[in-house]
């Protein structure tokens, strides 16, 4: 409990009270539990619902003679993957268990992951389609709800172009539903296409696939019980995460290991270190740049990893050159002794591995934090090898296949980009023209430009339309569809609503109402459409360490609720009905979908999957069959804990294979790849897991060589740095004569030529791999990213800072344009100097063990809201004495940004959890927004048990320039007794 309490007593109160206060008509506790089904009494019973018309979802007394059929899935919650195995009973989930096989969670689950059964039996859900009428919640069926949509999207693109509808996708998607509705906005003709990697992990991805060639975890929890030194930084664990920590802790008992922790707040995570570092929020470049001062100093690099295997080293030492302990402890706060001993520990007792979530990402130097990160790895050789690499710890259950999957404004699915030859590959995947591509988009420019990412949608609506100084498009967004995403999770909330209610139409697809659907003053043209969870549909999902698990569905969902496939399935049709009573021929429903199977009105997921292996061969999802999907999950015993290999005693048809397939898993299912635990391994051969790291940078550059130097896969024939294989380097080895002829006239229907990622046949990854080379190349890494603001990562002050005096010495970026908007640095920066005496006090968020993302669901859970029930801000002591703030007593915090005269009323935590200037807020709260009660905006009887104010009404402008991460980890406050 983080909100201390006198007695247990009171707590119940608090929760009964909140229970009185819902919009289902003010139940005391025991009729609420008793109309919840606890009780034994059904779903069925709440309001005056049809039975004709809604599938009930009455869990009921547990009938002991009737067959119990067990069913895996995987838990909704964070990207850890833990199996649920789920008792079912005449088609009602009636119990559940920690799935004991799983290699992951070894039979375990965190708070969130044992109530998931309430998901699908919750009472809170989204039971029907709805629409706002003049501020009332009404009624609809799903043929009415979506012929309306259908028809005011039609008109929207009709008046203003593709451009001016925003597709909000979902982390919670399936694999198969994040492709879905990214290939649905590249036929709706838009780039406009989000999820919530954009504000957790964007810049990871932009850090980390700059410097070795892939945007994702190197390693696995797993492997971390390999580790002997470990960093925490910016990562809480313990509570963001807590199954992994299992693998942490047991890494660090198993080997005596180091476990430290960088973090400016001790958390639970750090409660658990063999050394605790705090810093001052904002400044992990001086501590990584530190750290390898000391390193450099002493020669504990890996001089020979560095020689073969990275490129700009020497640029990287003429910067950490500049911080000497004097100046690291100056801007930092950290002492000379405790960083050497850090910077000695990680260099000299390795296998080493540094662990990073969203305190390192969510900043305006989100992308160059990922890159210091990075090269402190490559400086120590910390990379490529068994508990080594960079652990990144992803938030939502599906943040990781979603991401790889294109749910992004820069890219198509696995990666590839938006030039032409990106749209070209994917229009062969899909069976269509890439003229006929073209023509759905305005321009070919459109085409291939970056979409606005959901930082910034609200501005896209309000801002002038200028190509030079405002939005650059035909028009502002006018409508947005919204799945699986929650309002309260973005900065600058009160920006964000002068955006929404601007919108001509808004659509939000979920099986809760989110913030969207109640935070600004819309009295019309929102929609409510109930969708079903995972646990209700089949699909995949990627954990963190790239495993690919496969969900099977529990039960049909329930009330009127329907899965993603087919929700987007009958909207596609209600465009082409709209369409045609236009006089125009859209073909959404028949194009999309033509290559999946159909049944019951929705595309089947394994087919969707199986266009994904066709296509997805630049990230190696293309041996991931759902067939060898089942057979893992069936199997789940037969992996080894550490190593997620398949064991000497399991069955013929997964032997040799690591646990999920983690891409890459190259080639076809045939060909029996068996996936890649660690990334870039050169002591494997590349047809057992091993790689190299990834050439996509060309091969030359100053004149030095960006390809490997003696460093090679085990088994490689080529015994050197190469470049990625065309069918002209496979001429010039004599290896083209080994394709199949199958494989040949495959590549001559592409038009003779082809590179290995576009090579739909996958000849050239079949034949690279006999030879022991990697398809995509053997290159450096690349410590010097030239395409980058910062090639060189380089320390910058937060936009707001209370340190105003390392302004000038360290400056946030110039004002710039990116993603079709200007984004705003020093100019913001030098206003905010002057406000800075106003707010003395940092103030970041974070993430609390009981609740997951925005929340609406977490909060809706009887069995997790009795755990939190309060909104809170921690505040040191030494600053809560002289504003006479006691502990668990409301106050008020307010930001620079923030409405004048507007604050948000918490409670406060008085603790030297957080260090003295510095505040930290959870950011899972929602349905109040600046002292006022939003629940009388829900739909009757759907608005969540806990509801809280939103750090995000307080957080300010900050974008990272490379992604337009936003952020959330440094800004200012001040806190005031209430």
């Amino acid at each position: 409990m983080l909100i201390k309490r006198s007695e247990a007593r009171a707590g119940k109160q608090r929760l009964a009270a909140a229970y009185a206060g819902l919009s289902s008509g003010g139940l005391d506790r025991r009729s609420f539990l008793k109309q919840a089904g606890v009780t034994g009494v059904g779903l069925a019973s709440l309001g005056a619902i049809p039975l004709s018309t809604v599938r009930p979802a009455a869990a009921g007394p547990v009938n002991h003679q009737q067959p119990v059929t067990r069913v895996k899935n995987i838990c909704t919650h964070c990207s850890v993957g833990c199996s649920v195995t789920a008792e079912v009973q005449n088609g009602v989930w009636v119990g559940q268990e920690p799935t004991w096989d799983s290699p992951i969670n070894r039979g375990t689950h965190c708070a969130k992951g044992a109530s998931v059964r309430e998901l699908v039996h919750g009472d809170r859900r989204i039971k029907y389609p709805m629409k706002l009428v003049n501020g009332q919640w009404t009624r609809m069926t799903w043929d009415a709800a979506v012929a309306e949509i259908g028809d005011k999207l039609m008109a929207t693109r009709q008046a203003s172009g593709p451009d001016s509808v925003f597709w909000l996708g979902s982390a919670k998607f399936s694999n198969e539903g994040a492709y879905l509705f990214r290939k649905y906005a590249a036929f709706w003709g838009t780039n406009n296409v989000d999820h919530q990697a954009r504000i957790c992990h964007s810049t990871t991805v932009a850090g980390v696939a700059n410097t070795w060639g892939y945007g994702a975890q190197t390693n696995s929890y797993n492997d971390i019980r390999n580790s002997k030194t470990m960093i925490i930084m910016g990562g809480n664990p313990a509570e963001a995460h807590p199954v992994s920590l299992q693998h942490v802790l047991s890494g660090k008992e198993m080997n005596r290991a180091n476990m430290i922790v960088i973090d400016p707040r001790f958390t639970r995570t750090a409660a658990h270190a063999t050394e605790y570092v705090r810093i001052r929020p904002g400044t992990d470049i001086p501590i990584i740049w530190g750290m390898l001062w000391h390193i450099f100093q002493n020669n504990w690099e890996d001089r020979e990893f560095i020689r073969q295997r990275v490129y700009g080293m020497d640029e990287v030492r003429a910067e950490v050159a500049k911080w000497n302990p004097a100046e690291v402890q100056r801007v930092t706060g950290v002492p000379e002794a405790q960083l050497r001993k850090v910077a000695e520990m990680f260099a000299t007792q390795k296998p080493a591995t540094l662990i990073w979530c969203m305190g390192a990402t969510q900043k305006t130097v989100g992308t160059a934090n990922v890159r210091a990160y990075s090269i402190l790895l490559l400086a120590t050789g910390n990379v490529g090898k068994e508990g080594t690499g960079a652990n990144i710890f992803r938030g939502h259950c599906n943040v990781q296949g979603a991401t790889d999957f294109g749910l992004d404004v820069t890219t198509l699915p696995a990666y590839y980009g938006l030039d032409e030859n990106a749209w070209r590959h994917w229009s062969r995947v899909w069976g269509v023209s890439y003229e006929s591509m073209l023509s759905r988009f305005d321009s070919k420019a459109m085409m291939e430009m970056p979409g606005i990412p959901t930082t910034r949608y609200f501005d896209a609506v309000t801002m002038p339309v200028n190509a030079q100084t405002g939005l650059a498009q035909r028009d502002n967004l006018k409508a947005m569809v919204v799945f699986g995403h929650g309002g309260n999770t973005v900065t600058r909330m009160p920006e964000a609503v002068k955006g929404l209610e601007k919108l001509d139409l808004l659509v939000v697809a979920d099986p809760h109402p989110t913030t969207f659907a109640v935070l600004s003053g819309r009295k019309d043209n929102t929609y409510l459409l109930p969708i079903c969870t995972q646990f209700e549909c089949d699909g995949s999902r990627t954990a963190s360490n790239r495993s690919v698990q496969w969900g099977a569905k529990v039960v049909d969902p329930i009330f009127e609720s329907k899965n993603d496939y087919e929700a987007l399935y009958r909207l596609a049709g209600a465009i082409d009905a709209a369409a045609a009573r236009r006089n125009m021929t859209f073909r959404m429903q028949e194009e999309v979908f033509k290559g999946f199977e159909i049944r019951a009105n929705a595309p089947v997921a394994e087919s969707i999957l199986r266009e994904i292996n066709r296509g997805a061969i630049s990230t190696g999802y293309t041996g991931q069959s759902p067939e060898r999907l089942k057979l893992h999950m069936q199997h789940q015993d037969k992996f080894d804990l550490v190593t997620l290999r398949a064991k000497a005693d399991a069955p013929a048809e997964i032997a040799g294979d690591f646990y999920g397939l983690p891409w890459p898993c190259w080639g076809t299912p045939e060909m029996r790849h068996p996936g890649t635990h660690i990334l870039y391994n050169t002591n494997l051969h590349v047809k057992q897991g091993g790689g190299t790291f990834r050439a996509r940078f060309g091969v030359e550059r100053n004149g030095q060589t960006l390809l490997a130097e003696g460093s090679y896969s085990q088994g490689s024939e080529l015994t050197d740095g190469y470049p990625e294989f065309t069918t002209a380097v496979m001429a010039r080895l004599g290896w083209d004569a080994e394709l199949t002829e199958a494989e040949k006239a495959s590549i001559a229907r592409q038009g003779g030529s082809a590179s290995w990622a576009t090579d739909l046949s996958m000849g050239i990854i079949r034949v690279t791999m006999e030879h022991g080379v990697m398809a995509y190349g053997n290159a450096k890494a690349r410590a010097n990213a030239w395409n980058l603001p910062d090639p060189i990562p380089v320390h910058r002050e937060p936009i707001y800072t209370p340190r105003t005096d390392l302004i000038a010495q360290y400056p946030t970026l110039p004002d710039r344009r990116a993603f079709r908007l200007p984004h705003l640095g020093q100019s913001v920066q030098n206003r905010a100097k002057d406000l800075a005496p106003n707010f003395p006090i940092i103030l970041s968020s974070g993430r609390l063990v009981e609740y997951e993302g925005g929340g609406e669901e977490t909060r809706s859970n009887k069995w997790l809201a009795e755990l939190q029930q309060d909104m809170f801000v921690e505040i040191n002591p030494e600053d809560a004495g002289p504003r006479n703030i006691r502990d668990g007593a409301w106050v008020l915090v307010n930001g620079p940004e923030m409405p004048q005269g507007k604050a948000v009323r918490v409670k406060a935590m008085v603790t030297e959890r957080v260090g003295k200037g510095v505040a930290w807020m959870p950011f899972h709260f929602a349905g109040w927004f600046m002292q006022e009660d939003q629940r009388s905006k829900y739909p009757q009887g759907t608005d969540p048990i806990v509801l809280g104010e939103s750090v995000n009404a307080i957080t300010t402008y900050g974008y990272d320039p490379v992604t337009f991460m936003q952020e959330t980890k440094v800004t200012l406050c001040q806190i005031r007794a209430a």
